[in-house]
């Protein structure tokens, strides 16, 4: 089947991908010790890189299943929480990041298939964390092991933090679809969370 999407969701996908590798970049460089030692332009090319794929990944993996089930699924950002994003680190070392999220509609959706859209972002977090890990480990000391740390950091927190069970949170869809599914999956992105801490 072939992939649906539109100007306005490319679009809405790059303001949000480009207005949170800044904000990442602001936090990285007034906040973190890895930001006294790049410059502002290595920071955005590593933040757009880790944070960028893990956010832009995560919501594309919903719209493709979500398509596969015959459902219209665009990205639509969300305005006043990317300023929130872009705004709330220059004041303290945190980022609200829900810049928007794939609307799906569908006038057929089963519990089943909700929670096999729900799954997929977290699952592509878990894929991306084993992806950064060579470049973290075999890349020389400089921009780019830093880019494989963050990026195998940044994606196993947002595993995990999907998988919790509630509010729109992906876990809540999964939770009410197959408890013994999500008990698989929020064990794997624990694991890899862990697994993360200790090699970094």
């Amino acid at each position: 089947m072939p992939i649906k999407t539109s100007e306005t969701e490319i679009k809405h996908l790059l303001i949000a991908w480009l207005a949170l590798s800044f904000a990442f970049s602001v936090l990285i460089k007034l906040w973190m010790p890895l930001g006294s030692s790049q410059s502002w332009l290595a920071i955005f090319a590593l933040s757009a890189v880790t944070v960028g794929s893990a956010f832009v990944l995560h919501e594309l993996s919903h719209k493709f299943v979500a398509q596969r089930y015959g459902c219209w699924s665009e990205f639509r950002m969300e305005p006043s929480m990317l300023l929130l994003a872009v705004v709330l680190p220059f004041f303290m070392p945190f980022i609200f990041a829900a810049p928007g999220a794939v609307m799906i509609f569908s006038q057929h959706l089963t519990r089943e298939e909700n929670g096999k859209i729900a799954i997929a972002g977290p699952l592509m977090n878990i894929a991306l964390v084993f992806l950064f890990f060579p470049l973290f480990f075999f890349a020389p000391p400089g921009i780019f092991k830093e880019m494989g740390w963050f990026g195998v950091m940044i994606n196993a927190w947002l595993a995990l933090f999907n998988m919790i069970p509630a509010g729109v949170l992906d876990g809540k869809k999964v939770w009410a679809w197959d408890k013994k599914v999500y008990g698989l999956v929020l064990g794997l992105a624990v694991s890899v969370l862990v697994l993360s801490e200790i090699l970094t």
